[in-house]
């Protein structure tokens, strides 16, 4: 296989990943502040991705670092256009990593409750600006010829970029609604849990419809039959995923909402193949796995340390979640 086409696929398996796992862990931190109706029943909630979010955000940063080595002229034209979001989303994730790491830290309402909030808000808007950014490179950015972006910041912000970033949140807060029915054992949050993962999964999947209809209509995406084909399988998924909700089946609900994120990334990926960001001024212009790739050696020795160091790596986070795979009850706050 071609080295170019390698690192597309890899990158794209890294980014799935990493809206799989930082899925549930973004809905969780937006649930958490909102149901709870005491500090026991948000502690819960949050005990359940306590020992595994670090983990989990080490998938971005991964996908960052590859494409950087492999794509690096995407990367700095990337950071660039996305330069405010990325600043927007990087001021989220520290108050969503302190608030973690800090809430239980004094044993006051009001600490708590700032934490809290600031967990909820750097859950939030990391899902919303991801949205945003990946439909931004389906719609197309200002990149001239020199592979520079030449627009503005508010450029980034349309009607359609805005429903991929609705959609995004949508997804993630289902998501992490089926993660915590699926993690706490008989908890009092049960019912509200199920009330809130059948409203907010039927507004992901009113949210999707649109989004794909759009996407459809506003990119070159029918050009593209396998990413057609991935977009259609997508929303199969999310349909099964809430109707088992619905029918209390909650393993399989997690299961399916899982597989429609990594369909949904890979949809995404197809539809841009060979291109890596669009340029809408011309399509010549568009930065793609050839034209903004690292050298053949650079590759080369590349794919050799990945070949060496990912399965370790799956080896590893896979391990974790099954020594963490017990169900979490008010025992376990004795910890957190």
């Amino acid at each position: 296989m071609d080295l170019n086409i390698l690192w597309f696929i890899l990158i794209t398996i890294l980014f799935a990943g990493f809206f799989l796992l930082e899925g549930f862990d973004y809905g969780v931190g937006m649930i958490a502040p909102l149901l709870g109706n005491d500090e026991t029943e948000r502690r819960l909630m949050l005990r359940t991705i306590l020992p595994v979010w670090d983990g989990n955000e080490v998938w971005m940063i991964t996908a960052g670092g590859a494409l950087f080595a492999a794509f690096p002229h995407v990367y700095a034209t990337m950071f660039s256009a996305f330069y405010m979001a990325l600043f927007l989303l990087l001021c989220a994730l520290i108050f969503r990593g302190a608030g973690l790491e800090l809430r239980n830290r004094l044993d006051r309402e009001s600490w708590h409750t700032f934490w809290d909030w600031s967990i909820c808000f750097g859950s939030a808007v990391p899902a919303v600006l991801w949205g945003v950014a990946v439909t931004n490179l389906l719609a197309g950015l200002p990149i001239n010829g020199h592979m520079l972006y030449i627009g503005r910041f508010i450029d980034l912000l349309t009607p359609y970029t805005l429903l991929g970033g609705i959609t995004f949140l949508l997804l993630f807060t289902f998501h992490g609604t089926a993660f915590l029915t699926l993690r706490l054992d008989h908890s009092p949050l049960d019912q509200r849990l199920q009330t809130l993962g059948r409203r907010s999964g039927l507004a992901a999947l009113l949210a999707l419809a649109a989004y794909a209809l759009m996407t459809v209509g506003k990119t070159d995406f029918l050009q593209h039959p396998l990413a057609v084909i991935l977009l259609v399988l997508t929303a199969l998924l999310f349909l099964g995923s809430w109707i088992a909700y619905w029918r209390q089946k909650i393993r399989p609900s997690f299961i399916l909402s899982s597989l429609t994120i990594v369909m949904a990334t890979a949809a995404i990926f197809a539809g841009l193949f060979p291109r890596i960001m669009v340029s809408n001024l011309q399509p010549e212009w568009s930065l793609t796995i050839y034209n903004a790739a690292s050298s053949p050696y650079t590759l080369t020795v590349m794919s050799i340390a990945a070949a060496c160091l990912v399965p370790v790596i799956l080896l590893y986070q896979g391990w974790t979640y099954w020594i963490f795979r017990k169900r979490i009850t008010e025992k376990d706050l004795e910890h957190y």
